[in-house]
C-alpha cells in the first residue's frame, strides 16, 4: 500500500509546477519512501495538466471551482495512508518533508507547518498578513478551540487520509485549511506541529488569495464552530447586565455620581435582557442541530443540557413567565384605573408595563425553543422509496 501522497492543488500554475512536482519525486527518491505525487487540477488552461502527466505526477479533474473543493477531491482520490499537501506555486519547498513524514508515522493525525518557526523570507508574505491577518486569525482559533498551533493557516501540512475523511469536511473555498484545523480539534485528533519555511512563490501572476474577503471567510468559519463564543457568551453577558438593570430599576431611578437612571434605562436594560437570552437560545439550538448533524462533537455538558430541555419543562417555565406578565399588566391597568384612565404619568406606568413586555417575551421565547429543540431531536424517519428499491 502506497505510505505518502503529495497532493497539490493546481488551477494555472504551470510556471511553478514543474518546479514543484521534481523536489516532490526527488524527495520521495531520496528518502525512499513509496509515495506518490496527485495533482488536483481545479480547471487549469495552461498547460498545467500536461507538465503534470510528463513529470509522472497523478492528475485527478476537479470541477468543482474552490480551492477546498480541489482539496477534497484530491484527498479523496489519494492512495497514501498518510498525505501531505502545499500549494503548487513553489512557496513551500517539497524537497524537505521529512519532519512531516516523522511526526505522521509516530501516531500524528494531523501535522501542520509552523511558517513563524521555520522562517519567512523577505517579500514571501504581505505584511497585512504577517503582522495582522495571520496572528489575529491564529490567535482567534486558539482562544476559540484551544488548537495548538501557532499558524493556523499554514499551507503546507501533513495528515492521517482516513482521519481527515471522517472529517467530513465541506467547505469548497480557501477556509477549507481552517475548517481542517477547527474540525480535527474538536473531535480531539492528535495534532502536531514542525517549523516550516515559506519563500516567494515563482509566479508572476497575482496570487488567488483575496485578503480581505478570505480573510473574512476564515473569520465567519471560526466564530461558526464556536457557538460559545458566538452566542453563548456574549448572550450571557448582555442578559446579566440587564437584568441586573432591570429589576435595580423597577423599584425606581437609580442615582450613580450624580446621574440619574430611570426610564430610558430601564428601556435599554428590558432589550439587553431580551437579546441577551435570545442569544442564549440560539447556543442550545445550535448545539443541538450541530452535534444532531456530527458538525461538532458531544460532551457530557451536552448530554446534560439536552437532558434538561423537553417541552414540558419550557411549557412550565414559559407558562410561568406569561402568567407574570399578564399580573403586571393588570397591575398596570389597576394603577391606570386609580386615576380615573385619565392621562398617564410615564414613571408610574412604564415599569409594570415593562415587566409585562420581558416576561410575556421571555415565556414565548422558552416555549418556541423547548419546541424547535424537541424538533430537531425527532428520529429521522428513513426514505420509504430508498427502503423499497434496497
Amino acid at each position: 500500500m502506497t505510505e505518502l501522497t503529495i497532493l497539490m492543488p493546481c488551477l494555472n500554475e504551470a510556471e511553478t509546477l514543474e518546479t514543484c512536482i521534481v523536489k516532490a519525486k526527488g524527495y520521495l527518491e531520496r528518502s525512499g519512501v513509496d509515495g506518490e505525487v496527485l495533482i488536483a487540477d481545479n480547471g487549469s488552461t495552461d498547460g498545467s495538466q500536461d507538465i503534470a502527466k510528463r513529470l509522472g505526477a497523478r492528475v485527478v479533474d476537479v470541477p468543482v471551482k474552490g480551492y477546498g473543493a480541489a482539496l477534497g477531491a484530491g484527498i479523496a482520490a489519494a492512495k497514501g495512508t498518510y498525505v501531505i499537501m502545499g500549494d503548487s506555486d513553489d512557496s513551500y519547498d517539497f524537497s524537505k518533508l521529512d519532519a512531516f513524514v516523522d511526526e505522521l508515522r509516530k501516531g500524528a493525525d494531523l501535522v501542520m507547518g509552523n511558517r513563524f518557526q521555520g522562517g519567512i523570507e523577505k517579500g514571501a508574505m504581505p505584511p497585512l498578513h504577517r503582522y495582522l491577518g495571520n496572528p489575529v486569525l491564529s490567535a482567534v482559533g486558539r482562544v476559540f478551540y484551544h488548537t495548538p498551533v501557532g499558524d493556523f493557516h499554514c499551507g503546507l501540512r501533513g495528515f492521517n487520509r482516513q482521519s481527515i475523511l471522517d472529517l467530513h469536511l465541506n467547505t469548497p473555498g480557501m477556509q477549507f485549511a481552517s475548517e481542517m484545523v477547527i474540525r480535527a480539534t474538536l473531535f480531539d485528533l492528535d495534532i502536531r506541529e514542525v517549523p516550516t519555511t515559506l519563500k516567494p512563490d515563482g509566479r508572476s501572476r497575482p496570487p488567488h488569495l483575496r485578503s480581505w474577503r478570505d480573510g473574512w471567510l476564515h473569520l465567519k468559519l471560526l466564530l461558526t464552530f464556536a457557538p460559545y463564543w458566538l452566542f453563548y457568551y456574549p448572550g450571557l453577558f448582555l442578559f446579566g447586565v440587564g437584568i441586573v438593570a432591570f429589576i435595580a430599576l423597577m423599584f425606581g431611578p437609580i442615582m450613580v455620581g450624580g446621574v440619574s437612571f430611570d426610564i430610558a434605562t430601564l428601556i435599554l436594560a428590558s432589550a439587553l435582557v431580551l437579546t441577551g437570552f435570545q442569544m442564549v437560545c440560539f447556543h442550545v439550538l445550535t448545539r443541538i442541530f450541530a452535534v444532531r448533524f456530527n458538525l461538532l462533537p458531544s460532551s457530557p455538558r451536552y448530554l446534560r443540557l439536552r437532558g434538561s430541555i423537553s417541552v414540558d419543562n419550557a411549557c412550565i417555565l414559559g407558562g410561568g413567565l406569561l402568567l407574570a406578565a399578564l399580573f403586571a399588566a393588570l397591575a398596570g391597568v389597576f394603577s391606570w384605573g386609580s386615576t380615573g384612565f385619565g392621562d398617564m404619568v410615564a414613571t408610574e406606568i412604564v415599569r409594570p408595563a415593562a415587566l409585562a413586555v420581558v416576561c410575556a417575551s421571555l415565556g414565548v421565547q422558552i416555549i418556541t425553543t423547548g419546541f424547535l429543540s424537541s424538533m430537531l431531536q425527532q428520529p429521522i424517519r428513513p426514505d420509504s422509496s430508498a427502503i423499497a428499491e434496497s
